[in-house]
């Protein structure tokens, strides 16, 4: 049975199923499909399903027209019948793990998702997971639910980690061509991962076993929230001296060696560093150590809308008017540069603390007409605001929280009363310069 399945994927006969296909699965699919693969996708949203099914992408990066290809060339499928699973050859876990209100990891839809496939699981199949998660889930939480199928891993089934690594609205980067560390729960699952990933990506980096991968993944982010953090507040601290902080690391860059620049912000976004940091904590928790460096850094970066908030009202004093009552336009709501992506985003923080005090909000975003629901901020209803002088000039404070290239800053700040800018994105503007405040 091992040695049918390798001959499956080696000869790309295997189907692979990638269950969760959002902004980390979809990109998967199509690393597949381009690599020869026919794929089956699996979400419980029913609505994802229906604009697949139409050739109707919902993520900017990868267009509509090519959804509507895999159709005619058939080599997508959609479905949320989770009983289809028996149906591909690799079953490709990519659900998302958030945390619970206390900062512990939220492994519920990764234990559901198992369970499906354990409800299904055939003899023959290979399970990957790709979640960001803590060392010890794949073969500790995974494995356990999967054998409960009463098939024997090794034998009947095979399972491996590797994490995925996408950096939405990158151009230079894709799954197809960033190099994919891969980790089995036993020589036999990694061998067979590492064949299918070999197929799809530039490079297979294997390592010794599922935990490596796992905390490896770890690694890299919470390498990314510390030095996030230590910018952070030192641009806290420059303000206070009224050195430009963002002057200070573009000087530092020059030196070539020993030093790489990471960048301040309104707080952090996304699905993985505002995340996975807390997981190594709390596993370290777990297991009686203490992890005060990413802890501090943790409570650096979640400080940073509030201060970002403290300077929206230093502006506003400046120019006689209170916080409460005043008109503040967010531009800007996904949590980084030129993508549709909200998860995390500082943004809603941003909201949560500005309807506190009392300002009347508004937004503008090129890619969000909408704001979307959020698990952990009651997001208030609104659409975005076209962009006109008139807008901006309405507002009593335009507050750039992502700098996405469609804006023209310049305009925008020649028709803004005031401008709070967290993200460096007018420093090229020659005019104006007295209403702008960094945050």
């Amino acid at each position: 049975m091992l040695k049918q399945l390798s001959e499956r994927i080696q000869t790309k006969m295997a189907k692979v199923g990638v269950i969760g296909l959002g902004y980390v699965g979809l990109p998967l699919i199509q690393a597949f499909i381009d690599a020869g693969f026919s794929t089956l996708g699996f979400d419980l949203d029913e609505k994802k399903i229906e604009s697949l099914q139409k050739g109707e992408s919902y993520i900017g990066h990868i267009p509509s027209a090519r959804i509507k290809k895999w159709l005619g060339d058939r080599a997508f499928e959609s479905t949320a019948e989770m009983q289809r699973l028996s149906e591909p050859d690799v079953v490709i876990i990519c659900v998302p793990t958030p945390l619970t209100d206390s900062r512990d990891p939220d492994l519920s839809y990764v234990e559901a998702t198992a369970r499906q496939i354990a409800g299904r699981l055939r003899p023959g199949q290979l399970v990957v997971l790709e979640s960001t998660t803590y060392p010890g889930t794949t073969r500790d939480v995974v494995l356990p639910i999967l054998e409960s199928s009463g098939l024997t891993i090794g034998k009947d089934f095979w399972l491996a980690y590797s994490p995925e690594r996408e950096d939405p609205g990158n151009i230079e980067f894709s799954a197809s061509n960033i190099p994919k560390v891969v980790g089995g729960v036993d020589e036999q699952s990694r061998t067979l991962a590492m064949q299918l990933y070999d197929h799809a990506v530039a490079e297979v980096v294997p390592v010794g076993s599922c935990e490596v991968a796992e905390a490896c993944k770890i690694l890299e982010n919470t390498y990314r929230a510390v030095n996030i953090a230590m910018v952070n507040e030192l641009k806290v601290l420059l303000q206070k001296l009224d050195i430009d902080v963002w002057e200070v690391i573009e000087a530092a860059k020059t030196k070539p060696f020993g030093f790489q620049a990471f960048y301040p912000g309104p707080g952090l976004g996304g699905h993985c560093i505002p995340i996975d940091p807390f997981y190594l904590s709390w596993l370290a928790r777990k297991n009686g150590v203490a992890t005060r460096f990413i802890e501090l850094a943790g409570e650096i970066n979640t400080s940073m809308p509030e201060y970002v908030v403290g300077r929206v009202g230093e502006a506003l004093n400046d120019a006689g008017k209170p916080l409460r009552g005043s008109r503040v336009a967010i531009l800007g709501v996904a949590y980084k540069r030129d993508v549709d992506d909200p998860r995390e985003s500082p943004a809603f923080k941003l909201m949560e603390l500005l309807q506190k005090v009392g300002v009347v909000l508004s937004y503008n975003d090129p890619h969000i007409p909408v704001l979307p629901s959020m698990r952990h901020y009651d997001a208030p209803r609104l659409s975005s605001e076209p962009l006109t002088p008139e807008y901006l000039a309405s507002q009593d404070c335009t507050l750039i929280v992502t700098d996405h290239s469609a804006y023209d800053y310049d305009e925008i700040v020649r028709y803004s009363r005031l401008v709070v800018d967290t993200r460096n994105a007018t420093a090229a503007v020659g005019h104006g310069r007295e209403k702008i405040y960094k945050a």
